[in-house]
């Protein structure tokens, strides 16, 4: 049989994928943890490597001579060095489509629980009793608010949506979206406009050179001082410590923050202080439907590949005509 690497998941087991996988003639391997370490030893004789939030570096790669595919459980494709994996032959694959309405729900679902401060409502409830909420928090009335958006893709054009259906007004930024190809009612922006606009801001941006602290010190000192930031897409995204001080400063409301910038933070983070952010561990993409479909759609690409098959989903279009799998 071949040989799958699962370098790591987050999900009860992985019933799903080995069906698929032993289905088709390959056997999973599972690392013991995430380590640089465990994954480059067992590289060395397996076909494919499945991968989720663990690192993938060169070192692993060189180590994986047989290796013809890499394959994300996910959408970001940023802890896999792509590079080595385009000059090794080794095709990359990834889901981008699995869990836009989870994505999207979580986001609305962070703005609408600081909105009506259910959280801390809730919180000051059970300490101390249904007497003890003052109605002195600001709340707005969404349907007179403007939610901002940056990255146009499947999860913004979903968030956008949603925000429409609220009544709200969109403005989006996006270098790639032109405003005739923008979704209706969604007015395209600079993301300084976007910013300074917005009494919502949430961001779905891919993690690359150009987006790393896209939203920083100049960036927060733009946003209103009662905004609410969001980030269910990449930690690196935000220049963290702008954000506490930001946050210390009262430059911006709050903020709703389901990946931060260290995948296995601290137990004294300082994001945890501060009563208006709301932290989630990177589970915006989690059902059990979207899960489902994860785990099957992720083996089944290595599957095609293995079988010298197109993927659904090429990263690296670059290795095409010199890759180990023939493609």
């Amino acid at each position: 049989m071949s040989k799958v690497l699962i370098t790591d998941y987050t999900w009860p087991n992985i019933d799903a994928e080995s069906a698929v996988l032993r289905a088709a003639g390959v056997d999973p391997v599972v690392s013991p943890d995430g380590s640089v370490e465990s994954l480059t030893a067992l590289a060395a004789d397996v076909d494919a490597i499945m991968f989720c939030f663990a690192q993938v570096p060169a070192a692993v790669l060189r180590n994986a001579p047989n290796c013809k595919v890499a394959s994300r459980y996910g959408i970001g494709v940023d802890n896999l060095d792509i590079a080595t994996c385009t000059e090794l032959g080794i095709v990359v694959t990834n889901v981008p489509d699995y869990c836009i309405d989870e994505v999207a729900d979580h986001v609305m679902a962070m703005a609408l629980a600081f909105n009506r401060k259910v959280v801390k409502h809730s919180a000051m409830v059970k300490a101390s009793g249904w007497g003890s909420v003052s109605l002195t928090d600001t709340m707005h009335r969404l349907r007179d608010k403007t939610f901002g958006i940056a990255g146009m893709g499947r999860i913004g054009r979903a968030v956008a949506g949603r925000a429409r259906a609220f009544g709200m007004t969109v403005l989006a930024h996006d270098p790639f979206v032109e405003q005739a190809n923008a979704p209706d009612g969604v007015q395209m922006t600079s993301l300084d406009e976007m910013l300074a606009g917005s009494d919502f801001v949430t961001l779905h941006a891919p993690l690359i050179p150009e987006t790393r602290g896209m939203v920083g010190a100049r960036e927060l000192r733009l946003m209103k001082n009662d905004a609410f930031l969001i980030n269910a897409a990449r930690g690196p995204l935000i220049d963290e410590p702008a954000l506490v001080e930001a946050l210390g400063r009262g430059e911006i409301g709050g903020a709703g923050l389901d990946v931060l910038e260290d995948t296995a933070p601290p137990d004294d983070h300082p994001f945890y202080a501060f009563e208006n952010v709301i932290i989630t561990p990177h589970t915006a993409f989690f059902s059990q439907a979207s899960t489902l479909e994860l785990e099957q759609r992720t083996a089944r690409e290595v599957v095609r590949v293995l079988n010298g098959e197109m993927p659904e989903n090429l990263i690296n279009p670059e290795v095409l005509g010199r890759s180990r799998s023939g493609l």
